[in-house]
């Protein structure tokens, strides 16, 4: 495996977290939509068929989804 981390997600990452903020800052999307954006991300990997080769894969994003929402990362909660 290697150790190099994953540069295309996490640019791909952070320029959506950026998005997100800049949409809210400027008002475009509420708070509640940005998270409702979110929660369907993850939901969309959360329901694979059990023999796809890559359901831990997709359980990991859903995770990783799931704890940006809860922690408030993409969005200044007040």
């Amino acid at each position: 495996m290697s150790a190099v981390p994953d540069v295309a997600g996490l640019a791909a990452l952070a320029i959506c977290e950026s998005l997100m903020l800049a949409l809210n800052d400027r008002k475009v999307l509420p708070e509640a939509e940005i998270v409702g954006v979110l929660k369907d991300a993850a939901a969309a990997h959360e329901n694979v068929p059990a023999g796809d080769i890559s359901a831990a894969t997709h359980a990991a994003v859903s995770a990783l989804i799931n704890k940006i929402i809860h922690g408030g990362n993409s969005v200044r909660r007040h």
